[in-house]
């Protein structure tokens, strides 16, 4: 990520990330902009929230933990490396850290806390205003590469194939709906209950979205999702990829549906509606060679059926109409052969002579 651009100006859920049992699970970085509401628990690497963020669920964090001033938790908060809790953070179940724990004045730990290492009871700085004077340190001495890799190290998990789960300020994250004001992107493979609310939306592939999906401008919805529910945008347009099923109904300005693409419901546009073969996801394997291959994937599918269905009818001693055709030929040349050899046996002696 570059300097100077805000990691938290869009939902961003990376790949793989699923609602499993009213937890939210992510294999990288949760980050979580200030006054935001997430009724779920959470399950990552690191966590980090801003100020009065607010979780329905409990914590726990494969790395540190950061909760800033009036932030509270509903249940337990476990923590593998350290923690620091601002001043009026509120936990109503318990605190249990495998490092360091900086904590501030007036926090509220319902069930108390354990903490293997130093505890320090103080004011620990706001996340956002830690994160501005130390980058601005860094900078201040030329130590540029090195800014780079701490706001890349917040941002990023320990491989790289961990992107972090960014969900900006003011954002409501629940089972009923994900609601935010900015752009929102949505990995592969994830499995998400709710209805997702942003100003414009790009959903991964083979992915399952339990809820509709509604934006401001445009939408694209990756091969091989699910979308229970309906698609609809207030002035953009619709874009569908192969294999997508939409149980619901589609509204937009324009629609752009693959030709393998399912819609249940009703399509509406108020401009253009098309079928289309081309990629709806910036990316490698999305090209219109790439979608041509898995058309001739699912070509070489159906005729393995067709195969299948040829065995099963002759097992049932059902023919095919071409094998129909070849026993009709067949008998009619035994019964031309019977024909002819009857004619010969009644002819005249005087007459074959």
């Amino acid at each position: 990520m570059r300097l100077g651009s805000d990691p938290l100006d869009r939902l961003s859920i990376p790949d793989g990330t699923t609602v499993e049992e009213h937890d939210l699970v992510t294999d990288g970085n949760v980050i979580v902009g200030g006054q935001s509401t997430v009724d779920f628990g959470v399950r990552g690497h690191s966590v980090m929230a801003g100020e009065r963020v607010s979780f329905g669920g409990h914590i726990e964090a494969e790395g540190d933990c950061r909760l800033d001033m009036w932030s509270t938790v509903d249940d337990n908060v476990l923590v593998g490396e350290n923690a620091y809790l601002g001043e009026r953070v509120q936990i109503d179940g318990q605190l249990k850290v495998a490092g360091d724990l900086d904590i501030g004045d007036d926090v509220d730990i319902e069930d108390g806390f354990e903490a293997n290492g130093w505890i320090v009871i103080r004011n620990p700085m706001p996340t956002i205003v830690f994160l501005f004077v130390y980058l601005s340190q860094l900078l201040r001495v030329g130590e540029e590469e090195a800014a780079e890799e701490v706001l890349s190290s917040l941002t990023e998990d320990d491989g790289p194939d961990h992107d972090p789960l960014l969900i900006p300020r003011g954002a409501t994250v629940s089972d009923d709906r994900w609601q935010v004001s900015t752009p929102a992107t949505i990995g592969d493979d994830c499995r998400l209950h709710g209805n997702v609310r942003a100003e414009e939306l790009t959903v991964g592939r083979d992915g399952v979205v339990f809820g509709s999906l509604r934006a401001r401008r445009d939408v694209a919805v990756g091969r091989g999702t699910e979308i229970k529910g309906d698609v609809t945008t207030r002035s953009g347009d619709v874009r569908i990829g192969p294999g997508v099923t939409v149980w619901g109904d589609v509204v937009a300005e324009n629609v752009a549906l693959h030709e393998n693409a399912t819609v249940d419901g009703t399509m509406r546009a108020s401009g253009e509606m098309r079928m289309h073969t081309d990629e709806v996801l910036d990316r490698p394997d999305e090209t219109a060679e790439a979608m041509a291959e898995a058309a001739e994937e699912l070509g070489d599918d159906r005729a393995a059926v067709a195969a299948a269905d040829e065995t099963v009818a002759d097992e049932h001693g059902e023919t095919s109409a071409e094998e129909a055709g070849e026993a009709s030929d067949e008998e009619g040349k035994a019964s031309d052969e019977e024909a002819d050899a009857t004619t010969s046996d009644d002819e005249p002696v005087e007459a074959r002579e």
